[in-house]
């Protein structure tokens, strides 16, 4: 029989590689689909799984939109950490990534990558923001329900 001592100690600590593990997959799993669809549909001229060498190490875009959405995964996981697992979760998973992130990236990377805030405030380019970082972050609530719901 475990050690119930020691599953207390190391189930905290799986949290946030498994929350990382949560964003890093939601990006590739329904944040760059959405970007697909929208792209599809001539919303947006970006690409899903772009390619394209970004600095400083010059990883793949989409590989560097799954470390961010990782990093965000972290975030989510300590402010949701009290919210109760069922279809409110998921709802509040989806509405933080709709507005966190995109804010983030709106008003905070765009100015330091010299890229005018909030995509030049054209509809299209907030449409497409605010779509795919809600699609990360259900997808992310969806992997952080199922962590959570295996642990009890």
């Amino acid at each position: 029989m475990p050690n119930t001592e020691s599953i207390a100690i190391r189930q905290p600590t799986m949290q946030w590689p498994i929350a990382f593990a949560a964003g890093f997959v939601a990006v590739l799993a329904l944040h760059q689909p959405m970007l697909g669809l929208l792209s599809s549909l001539g919303i947006t001229q970006a690409v899903p799984y772009a390619s394209k060498a970004v600095g400083p190490l010059g990883v793949p875009q989409f590989i560097s939109a799954a470390f961010w959405g990782g990093i965000w995964g972290m975030v989510l996981q300590a402010v949701s950490r009290r919210w109760p697992v069922g279809a409110g979760f998921l709802l509040k998973c989806l509405i933080f990534g709709m507005i966190f992130p995109t804010l983030v990236a709106w008003f905070v990377v765009a100015p330091l990558k010299g890229l005018p805030m909030a995509g030049g405030f054209k509809a299209n380019n907030m449409i497409t923001g605010l779509c795919v970082n809600a699609a990360w972050g259900l997808g992310a609530g969806i992997l952080l329900a199922l962590y959570r719901r295996s642990r009890r």
